[in-house]
């Protein structure tokens, strides 16, 4: 029998229209640090307001942080922990994205924690120190469907000066309290709609080809499967589309409710280490095909990927290369066939350094692919994606 272990502490409220529920729960603190991203979207869209309305109605107090980047980095997190004791906050509402998410986190963890975030983290810069006190409490208010961040304990940073994004997680990390809420996720852009749904995808795909995936992963990852791709080209061709919307904030709810990710997302998280604006979705788009093909021309993940196919719609699958073509054709029907490593500024002969960094950044597990990858192997994935 399989061996596996399950722990979800978070509660969450999923639907349209629950965000107006918050109120109504009880909240972890007394005063909330709000961390939102140095965008405009969550003021334009009336989100915050909406967030400050219910907090008052909880009698919460609340001071607000801004100042989050895509792909956050160390000294946004310790500037966010600074402000948050400084301003008596004793515990941090995330309202925002992934990136807004995974900051907050770190700043929980470092509102209660010595010393630096990086002392945390486990890349080769990192200090790897285990945290001697939980992180303050989270509450997380996603507004993308994608990252799964409001369901797990992870965060991904970076730190520019030594080129490193990677992973940092502690079980008090985990959210107590989020709301996913599809409403807020209907003035997404069509380009980050698709980036950040084929995060979800590549989530559960990387569960499924993962040598270690049993049953409950599974679970989760087909179903995200099934829904990205049913739903995804809909919520990217009309934005509007409530249905669309919500079964895509499902599938990255399920995605992220077991996630077992490979050394695909530590292939993109190098290619972020260097290209700081990088979005972590496009990344993943555009090494895809080269990571997925990799293993279906070697037949390695024949049964995982025809499960994968089938998930997507395909008609009794032969091969793994039946997944290829339909993952293919999903990335294609949200816009995304022309996504260029090139033109995020990476180059050819910068390849050259990466198969050296997935040893030195966190993404996912190195060794849980299906079959065991060198650094000849990483490298041929990467010029094999390169355009």
């Amino acid at each position: 029998m399989y061996n596996f272990n399950f722990y979800m502490p978070t509660k969450v409220l999923f639907g349209p229209g629950k965000l107006s529920e918050l109120h109504t729960e009880k909240l972890p603190g007394k005063k909330a640090l709000i961390v939102t991203s140095n965008g405009t979207s969550v003021k334009k869209y009336g989100y915050l307001d909406r967030v400050e309305k219910e907090l008052e109605l909880s009698g919460v107090e609340f001071f607000v942080f801004n100042e989050i980047r895509p792909n956050p980095t160390d000294k946004n997190v310790m500037d966010g922990a600074r402000t948050a004791k400084e301003n008596g906050c004793d515990f941090v509402l995330a309202l925002g994205g992934g990136s807004v998410m995974d900051c907050s986190k770190c700043i929980a963890l470092m509102m209660t924690n010595p010393g630096d975030i990086w002392n945390y983290s486990l890349s080769a810069s990192g200090g790897k120190k285990a945290a001697e006190y939980d992180a303050a409490p989270i509450v997380c208010i996603t507004t993308s469907a994608g990252t799964a961040s409001e369901v797990d304990l992870a965060s991904v940073i970076s730190k520019d000066e030594v080129n490193e994004k990677t992973g940092i997680f502690f079980p008090s990390m985990f959210p107590t309290l989020s709301v996913v809420d599809s409403d807020l996720m209907m003035s997404v852009p069509p380009k980050f709609t698709a980036y950040q749904g084929m995060d979800a995808f590549f989530h559960a795909s990387e569960t499924v080809v993962n040598k270690n995936v049993h049953p409950m992963a599974e679970l989760f990852a087909l179903k995200t499967i099934e829904y990205v791709a049913k739903y995804l080209p809909r919520a990217v061709a009309d934005g509007s589309d409530k249905e669309a919307r919500a079964y895509m904030a499902l599938a990255n709810t399920f995605a992220g409710y077991y996630m077992m990710c490979t050394s695909a997302h530590t292939i993109e998280h190098v290619m972020g280490s260097y290209h700081p604006d990088l979005v972590h979705g496009a990344g993943l788009i555009e090494t895809a095909h080269a990571y997925y093909d990799f293993f279906a021309e070697r037949k390695a993940a024949e049964e995982p990927m025809k499960k994968m196919a089938r998930a997507m719609g395909v008609e009794n699958p032969t091969s793994g290369k039946d997944f290829i073509a339909a993952l293919d054709k999903l990335i294609a029907d949200v816009g995304c066939a022309d996504l260029k490593m090139s033109d995020e500024g990476i180059t050819r002969e910068e390849l050259k350094l990466y198969p050296k960094r997935v040893h030195e950044v966190l993404g996912g597990d190195i060794t849980a692919d299906p079959l065991p990858l060198s650094d000849e192997d990483y490298l041929t994935i990467y010029e094999n994606a390169y355009k």
